[in-house]
């Protein structure tokens, strides 16, 4: 081909490429149409891009930069000028990614700064003529409430108080099944850091005095304290690589309130330059650490909280679970992201729901009791049980272990992380005693540890019948024959499937349940 017309075709390949995206691609989930949330911040301007409107959203490009537009804000009134220009900048290249993207919808809200400043509806009437839309400018109570249903969507029935430290405001309110109030405070880092003169000592007395005027009251008997914000996530990042901790996930991170007391108190005393693991927080961050801890520890202490939990989730995410149906909002984040990874990258999800529902009922006919988060843990694992079959034998373990501790899971503690690990782990390395589990295993007990290698067990018996594929596993039966004897009953015209292989695995399981377990062709 001529070198011109070459040029003319590959511009015709870009062109095509740049205006039409693709959509279900390999990778991607069809039926999926990407969606965008840009979050104006007194501190930040970040633009996140999610594959679609779900109850667990991917996440397909997500950028943010740290403006600064309420620097200076206390004392003049207005936003920054140059933040300002800065801020425009970054919406430009954020305009063209959601094009680029094929972004059907942006949703645009703005916080504190713009709420706040005297030139804040000329900067956003800027930004509406950019996008040709409204932009949604949030009260501070409509910001606590955002921040009340983030939490909600990213976590399994929360109950407590959730806190959204920004670069302007504060905002706290109550959750337990619904969401209570709420209130902003004038406690964000940069306008505490203004208000003090930079003086860490000046900064307690005002939050303190702010706090003592401002109270949200538990709405149960729970004493957690959700806390949603760049500066506290960075917080929480610092306390994991300071304490040595083996899942190095912010999510659902769970640290109880008198001991990160002491933590932001050391921090605030000592600083942040020498203080041990700083190099997991960004620089940018790092100015505003000690006034986050700050804030952190004065909250902590006038609320009597007793477990302080990290969300990665806030207004964004909170703002996209309020476009939801009820019937969406209703259905379990840990069960739609796993179930999604299982049409993604399992050789079968049809097989992913039948071992789902045949696990249920053998865990109730070996009489194994589970609590609500064990049975959904369970259904989780029985998804994400094929995740490594594209590995190499050798490394199947190691490689489902390590998409687990590191996927985007919300409504799921440490120690379910741990628990989906081990049954992954055991699924292919085996259940000799000479096996040692993941290292973040640590974080589930004894009883948690002993349900996923039972569940392990289950796995490596079933899948040697069914091959992974659809079909067997509901036909295959398991029979309570006596207190501790039960039968694997196999239908006859698959009793071909039975073998060496998978007598030795039956065994293996009846050795983890403690029982007896025989082997009987139905005639």
């Amino acid at each position: 081909m001529p070198p011109s017309s070459l040029r003319i075709a590959r511009s015709a390949i870009s062109e095509t490429l740049r205006y039409r995206p693709e959509i279900g691609a390999q990778g991607r989930l069809g039926q999926r149409i990407p969606i965008a949330v840009i979050d104006i911040g007194s501190n930040s301007v970040r633009q996140v891009i999610y594959e679609g409107l779900t109850r667990a959203p991917a996440v397909l490009f997500n950028e943010k930069v740290l403006c600064g537009l309420g620097k200076g804000i206390a004392s003049s009134g207005r936003l920054d000028e140059t933040a300002v220009e800065r801020a425009i900048a970054a919406l430009h290249r954020f305009h063209a990614l959601g094009r680029q993207a094929g972004v059907s919808q942006t949703h645009i809200l703005a916080t504190a700064a713009a709420r706040d400043a005297a030139n804040g509806a000329d900067f956003i009437a800027r930004v509406e003529a950019l996008f040709g839309q409204k932009v949604l400018v949030l009260t501070g109570g409509e910001e606590a409430m955002y921040s009340a249903w983030g939490i909600r969507s990213g976590f399994y029935k929360p109950e407590g108080i959730v806190g959204d430290m920004g670069g302007g405001s504060v905002e706290l309110v109550a959750i337990n099944g619904e969401i209570e109030g709420g209130i902003t405070l004038p406690l964000g880092g940069l306008q505490l850091a203004e208000l003090s003169d930079g003086s860490l000592s000046k900064a307690k007395a005002l939050v303190r005095q702010t706090l003592k005027k401002s109270q949200v009251s538990w709405p149960g008997t729970a004493r957690n304290f959700y806390a949603v914000g760049g500066t506290w996530r960075s917080l929480f990042k610092l306390h994991i690589a300071n304490t040595h901790h083996p899942l190095n996930v912010i999510h659902d991170y769970v640290v109880d309130a008198k001991r990160f007391i002491a933590f932001c108190n050391r921090l605030v005393t000592k600083g942040v330059d020498n203080f041990a693991g700083i190099d997991a927080v960004s620089r940018n961050r790092r100015t505003l650490l000690p006034y986050g801890a700050l804030v952190m520890s004065e909250i902590l202490k006038q609320t009597k909280a007793q477990s302080v939990i990290a969300s990665s989730l806030g207004v964004r995410e909170g703002y996209l679970y309020s476009l939801l149906s009820e019937k969406e909002r209703a259905q379990d984040s840990l069960i739609e992201a796993a179930r999604d990874l299982s049409v993604l990258i399992a050789r079968s999800p049809r097989h992913s729901d039948e071992l789902a529902n045949w696990s249920a009922m053998a865990f109730e006919r070996l009489g194994v009791d589970e609590t609500e988060d064990e049975a959904r843990w369970r259904t989780a694992a029985c998804y994400l049980a094929d995740i490594g079959w594209r590995s190499h034998p050798d490394f199947r373990a190691q490689q489902s272990v390590s998409v687990i501790s590191n996927a985007g899971f919300i409504g799921i503690t440490h120690e379910g992380r741990a628990y989906l690990a081990v049954a992954s782990y055991h699924r292919y390395q085996g259940l000799g005693s000479k096996v040692e589990p993941p290292a973040f295993a640590s974080l589930a007990s004894d009883r948690v540890r002993t349900r996923a290698r039972l569940l392990a067990a289950v796995f490596r018996v079933i899948y040697l019948y069914s091959a992974s594929m659809p079909g067997v596993i509901p036909r295959l039966g398991l029979e309570r024959t006596g207190d501790d004897t039960l039968a694997l009953l196999i239908p006859p015209d698959v009793a071909e499937l039975c073998g060496e292989r998978p007598n030795e695995r039956l065994a293996q399981l009846a050795r983890e349940a403690g029982k007896t377990i025989e082997l009987r062709i139905e005639r």
